[in-house]
């Protein structure tokens, strides 16, 4: 009993410090996108929201998996190693284990590899990426400059992932918080200094934000990190880690891809139900920049939960206690549902309000109120998919994601033509209900045969 109430404090504790660092982080982006939606309107939010799914594909291939991975081992490693950090290895050897300092110095060494090749690659791209994918040129300046952000991101990434494996989430919880204010702060300088010069707003000010953003948080970051002596193979740590971040890597980056393809085509789906270029983009930047960002607004807390939930799960299946695992899966059920379906009521009795109230745009408020059905399956099936890869099933998260995204993608094929965007609305909440279930019935199967 005493071991359980040690282990959950560092779980509570540290969903707490980013919970609150998140919601101060969310209060902050709610406010500055009503601030965008009334600078650029509803189309540069529009071209905008374009390039987020290419921002997060970078971020899939060169940092997102590595984080889970360097979490989880870290997470290890601060169980497994003994006084003399060494094991018997095969032939009866004795062998040195990594470290979590290790851990990390290989981490950032495969991260900061990638990061600079897709920098590159993104910027000689720009162009070609945003006329033939995106079928939108405007968005080749905003690309460029997004490549710009992807190297700060990969080590602010790494370091994120050691703290939370170390189950210390000071530091990401602070960066996070640093991140969103310098962003948004340089953002306002920046269309105040154009202002007075009276140049037209430039969509560029946004993006160069973000990079405002990511450095401001590495330097943060950086100055936390203690020199230890890294203990271990680097090659071998660094073999674990391409190891577990390979199919989490394939899975994120084939899931981003299809997200990319999703958001490319609906507004084209939009124009063959008969809207105008305009008016589909001004549709898409409402759902996407507007009443989105409001409905996961509360996800803030489950994806703390997720966060804390991976290396805490690694860690309970290291020392074999299945028992603990089990509870975290009903608790985690239990908690998740209940937060959702409060969060669906909120959002159908004051839906149509906070779109007219924070945004001045009634189709937002619309939006807002069919979203909140999503509520209760997304925040279930993201905080059962981080357990599922805290057990390092990585392989089973990426089949919902693919199953989840191929219902989407079919949805805005063939319904999104036909009933414009209340048939997307319905694929979406088909999607999440059919994760969220599918999840639940793989962690079930798990049990039953622990059991």
């Amino acid at each position: 009993m005493k071991s359980d109430s040690l282990r959950n404090h560092p779980l509570i504790t540290g969903t707490l410090l980013l919970t609150l660092a998140g919601i101060f982080s969310r209060i902050i982006g709610f406010f500055f996108r009503i601030f965008l939606s009334q600078t650029i309107g509803a189309e540069g939010m529009g071209i905008y929201q374009l390039t987020i799914p290419i921002h997060v594909l970078t971020i899939s291939l060169t940092s997102s998996a590595i984080q889970t991975a360097i979490s989880r081992f870290v997470a290890q490693a601060a169980v497994c190693n003994t006084a003399n950090g060494t094991y018997t290895g095969s032939g009866g050897k004795k062998k040195i284990r990594c470290n979590e300092s290790c851990y990390l110095g290989a981490g950032l060494m495969l991260s900061l590899s990638l990061a600079f090749f897709c920098s590159l690659f993104l910027y000689q791209s720009a162009d070609f990426l945003a006329v033939h994918f995106l079928e939108e040129a405007r968005c080749a300046p905003l690309l460029e400059i997004i490549a710009f952000t992807i190297p700060f991101g990969a080590v602010h990434s790494c370091i994120n992932g050691y703290f939370y494996g170390l189950k210390k989430t000071f530091v990401p919880a602070v960066s996070q918080l640093l991140e969103q204010l310098a962003r948004v702060l340089s953002v306002w300088l920046f269309f105040q200094i154009s202002m007075e010069q009276h140049n037209a707003i430039s969509l560029n000010l946004i993006v160069w934000g973000m990079v405002v953003g990511e450095f401001t948080a590495v330097l943060f970051s950086v100055s936390f990190l203690r020199h230890k002596k890294s203990r271990g193979s680097r090659f071998h740590a660094l073999g674990q880690i391409l190891f577990m971040s390979l199919p989490l890597s394939a899975n994120r980056v084939l899931v981003n891809v299809l997200q990319s393809m999703e958001a490319v085509m609906l507004p084209g789906q939009l124009r063959l139900y008969g809207y105008s270029n305009t008016e589909a983009l001004s549709v898409y930047g409402t759902l996407t920049g507007m009443a989105l960002p409001m409905v996961l607004f509360p996800s803030v807390l489950t994806n703390s939960v997720s966060v804390m939930l991976l290396p805490v799960i690694a860690e309970a299946q290291e020392k074999k206690e299945h028992r603990y695992i089990i509870n975290a899966v009903k608790k985690t059920c239990f908690y998740s549902l209940l937060l959702g379906f409060l969060c669906t009521l909120l959002f159908l009795v004051f839906g149509r309000w906070m779109g007219e109230f924070l945004f001045s745009n009634s189709l937002a408020g619309t939006f807002i109120v069919t979203l909140g059905w999503l509520c209760p399956f997304l925040y279930l099936s993201t905080t059962l998919h981080s357990i599922l890869n805290g057990l390092g099933k990585t392989t089973h998260t990426f089949f919902l994601n693919i199953l989840g995204l191929g219902i989407r993608i079919a949805f805005v094929l063939f319904v999104v033509p036909i009933t414009g965007m209340k048939g997307y609305l319905w694929g979406a909440l088909l999607s999440q209900s059919v994760m969220a279930a599918g999840a639940l019935l793989m962690l079930l199967v798990r049990r039953s045969r622990v059991l």
